[in-house]
């Protein structure tokens, strides 16, 4: 579903991110790790189209979308969940997936054709999967931090991803909810054959939920396979904790 061949991107003289390699298959749970700085969210923007590489390429789908902007890489059938919850407060929770699916359709609105009137049952379909049907009136705005964290993935899954990007989907979450919401996205992403790439601080998340690994450093991959390899790779425990203590122990890169 994705493949990444040779990406590099400098900073004037900083390289962000040199020589990354990795490949992620439909329906694959695959986690982006390192410490703050090594690359990853550099590494995310190239993917999405918000920058472009200075060399290397990005295949999704089979298609090259190296360099295209985001609204063309959406629509390559890509979706993207941020570190902070990116939703709508003034609307409510059901406006907010209307306004994703007009949005996915190109469709036009107006005076006499509202948007709250367009594609009522199909919003609360995707409200019923992550468990936020109940609160589809709601404003968004007056939401509990985790509840926007759902929305903010049912908007996702509006545009149907066959990619999912999740840039650190559980930060600012409670330990429960930070459990619920990447169970909800492996349930889906296995369900539907979406291929998910996550970058996460929280260790116990990317141990419990991602199927592979891949460790950055420097701009670099160090390190990449089952979380037990990666987390017993003396490299990988070398960069979370200058030690041999196993990564995980304490949180390593929170």
């Amino acid at each position: 579903m994705l493949e990444v061949e040779g990406l590099a991107k400098s900073f004037g003289g900083v390289r962000a991110v040199q020589g990354v390699t990795f490949s992620v298959a439909a329906g694959e749970i695959v986690a982006l790790i390192g410490p703050n700085g090594a690359g990853k969210s550099t590494c995310f923007n190239m993917l999405n189209g918000q920058l472009r590489p200075d060399s290397g390429r990005i295949v999704i789908s089979g298609r090259n979308s190296t360099g295209l902007p985001p609204r063309k890489v959406a629509r390559l059938a890509v979706g993207r969940t941020f570190q902070v919850a990116q939703t709508y407060g003034s609307m409510t929770v059901r406006e907010n997936v209307q306004m994703a699916l007009i949005a996915h359709r190109r469709e036009f609105f107006g005076l006499w054709r509202r948007a709250s009137d367009l594609h009522v049952e199909e919003a609360m379909a995707l409200l019923d999967r992550v468990g936020m049907a109940e609160q589809a009136d709601r404003s968004c705005g007056v939401l509990a931090y985790g509840d926007a964290k759902r929305v903010e993935l049912a908007v996702a899954l509006a545009g149907g991803p066959k990619l999912l990007l999740m840039d650190e989907p559980t930060a600012g979450m409670a330990p429960a909810e930070r459990t619920a919401l990447m169970a909800l996205a492996a349930s889906l992403a296995r369900a539907q054959g979406i291929a998910i790439l996550f970058t996460e601080h929280d260790m116990d998340v990317v141990f419990t939920h991602a199927e592979r690994v891949l460790v950055l450093d420097r701009g670099r991959i160090i390190a990449q396979g089952t979380p037990e390899t990666v987390r017993a790779d003396p490299a990988v425990r070398a960069v979370y904790l200058g030690s041999t203590a196993p990564v995980g122990a304490s949180h390593a890169g929170s």
